[in-house]
């Protein structure tokens, strides 16, 4: 796809029909030659952006695919990182990505990331690109599963661009690949649920105050403003309040 070593028009239509998971299990050898795989100075940014915040001792890449924001969480955390995907093939690419001993140590655990098998086991919680793959109404379920992963204190952490202007044509390609998709699910099962543009940043923040972070967004200058002065990207930064110490006894 818009090279020679990525995914055919065919591979691609296989990939659309089948589940999400079995989707990415077939594109996952071509994926990083694709455009879904986020851009390089997107994770720089991020990690530019995330470093002042720490020190983080375990990080966790939710939804990790392949593994590129591994390479922001490997810069920032001191001890341990952790990717999770529910792609078998997704994560067998990561592995011989980043295949060789180093610091800190990097696990692979293969799961859904709206039951992870985690408990106040880290002190960042990063993802890229994976929010289009649950519906509005997963989100609060999705964002408990880290809230519950996260240690008190932590932080979840994932990159928001601005959305395209409606006179654009990227506004009117993503509300057609939407509206293509809905299509796709009416009539086809299993359903491959990707949307653009139903992770909307009003009803994301109210989620995840209610679940139980304190949030807040942080521009990400690298990618300058738009025409009406809005940040063409931003970090949303959501915090999991720290524990508070009872008072001593009288």
């Amino acid at each position: 796809m818009f090279s020679p070593e990525g995914p055919t028009l065919r591979e691609l239509a296989v990939q659309a029909l089948s589940s999400v998971e079995r989707g990415y299990d077939l594109l996952a050898p071509k994926f990083d030659h694709t455009p879904f795989r986020t851009p390089d100075p997107v994770l720089e940014a991020v990690a530019k952006a995330l470093g002042p915040l720490g020190p983080y001792d375990d990080g966790l890449d939710l939804c990790c695919g392949t593994g590129a924001g591994l390479d922001v969480l490997t810069g920032l955390c001191r001890s341990s990182v952790t990717g999770v995907d529910f792609s078998a093939g997704m994560l067998d690419v990561a592995r011989e990505r980043a295949a060789g001993p180093g610091e800190p140590s990097v696990a692979w655990v293969r799961a859904d990331a709206r039951a992870l098998p985690f408990t106040a086991a880290f002190d960042l919680v990063v993802s890229f690109g994976a929010f289009g793959h649950f519906l509005p109404e997963e989100l609060p379920g999705l964002f408990g599963q880290v809230h519950n992963s996260l240690r008190p204190g932590g932080t979840f952490a994932f990159p928001v661009l601005a959305p395209p202007c409606p006179t654009s044509l990227a506004y009117w390609a993503l509300l057609g690949f939407d509206a293509a998709m809905r299509v796709r699910n009416s009539v086809w099962r299993p359903p491959f649920v990707m949307y653009y543009r139903a992770f909307r940043l009003g009803d994301v923040t109210r989620e995840l105050t209610r679940t139980g972070f304190a949030v807040e967004l942080r521009d990400l200058p690298e990618f300058g403003r738009r025409d009406d002065g809005a940040p063409r990207a931003r970090l949303l930064v959501a915090r999991r309040a720290a524990e508070v110490s009872p008072p001593p006894e009288a």
